[in-house]
């Protein structure tokens, strides 16, 4: 029998699919994130079903022990606490294991915090970036904020409530006129969405907020990246490229020597 990979609830516990709660209740062991968080869902959902835990730091000794389960024909249910697992959760060692190992590996689709918060963002289009955490420190910041200068479409973050007020500062002593929208406890009761130039939202959030955060950053200007590098820069990357170099061959040299990310100087030279 296969691996199910099956996502749940990003917060409001009615916001699951059929086939998961048919997945759940079949499945001979539920490997999950945190065993409180998914006996909650089981539970609201009148479920009983036998749980282990496969958090981040036990992925690693917990994989041995269940290979054996699905080689032998049992089905297992890999969910984490909110969304799809494997995306920013734990589980992807353990769907990498399976598909090493032979095992049938299927996913069952659901809720998304990153997919709902772009839409209600009002920020969407056609092609977006998912960057996962914003780094923690001060630096680390300011180097995906460089990173993500002149991107032509928007970006989906994930940042813990008591950061946020850091990371919407930084975002705004940076670009304070990009548009942001923070996306506050999605489909819960006190579901909040605070959309506005980078400046006014890092205000309204000069201090933590309470509950789950996704932040939204809309695409940049037209022409921002390019405005954004020296000329100097530009024209020696050109100089590379008509001397025969590879395009992206040259903004990885050039990169490296003014500290600068390769992808944005190749990006900026098109």
């Amino acid at each position: 029998m296969p691996l199910l990979v099956c996502a749940t609830p990003i917060g409001n516990l009615q916001d699951v699919t059929l086939r998961v709660l048919d997945a759940l209740q079949e499945a001979d062991l539920v490997v999950c994130e945190d065993t409180r968080r998914t006996r909650a869902l089981l539970e609201r959902h009148g479920i009983k079903a036998r749980v282990r835990s496969l958090d981040r730091h036990a992925e690693a000794r917990r994989i041995p022990q269940l290979l054996p389960l699905l080689e032998t024909g049992e089905t297992l249910v890999l969910v984490s606490d909110a969304g799809l697992p494997g995306v920013n959760d734990p589980g992807a060692r353990l769907i990498d294991a399976a598909i090493a190992a032979g095992v049938s590996v299927s996913v069952l689709p659901g809720p998304t915090a990153a997919a709902a918060a772009l839409v209600v963002s009002g920020l969407a289009a056609e092609r977006f970036l998912v960057v996962g955490f914003v780094p923690r420190t001060e630096h680390g910041r300011r180097g995906l904020w460089n990173e993500l200068r002149g991107l032509a479409w928007p970006v989906v973050a994930f940042e813990s409530a008591r950061r946020l007020p850091a990371t919407l500062a930084s975002l705004a002593a940076t670009e304070p006129d990009r548009p942001v929208a923070v996306c506050r406890e999605l489909t819960k009761l006190h579901e909040e969405v605070v959309r506005g130039r980078a400046a006014e939202v890092a205000d309204t959030f000069a201090e933590p907020p309470r509950g789950e955060v996704t932040i939204v950053i809309g695409a940049a200007p037209a022409g921002a990246e390019a405005d954004a590098i020296e000329p100097a820069v530009l024209s020696a990357l050109a100089a590379l490229v008509e001397l025969g170099v590879p395009r992206r061959r040259a903004a990885d040299l050039i990169g490296g020597l003014v500290d600068q990310p390769a992808n944005r100087l190749y990006r900026a030279s098109l």
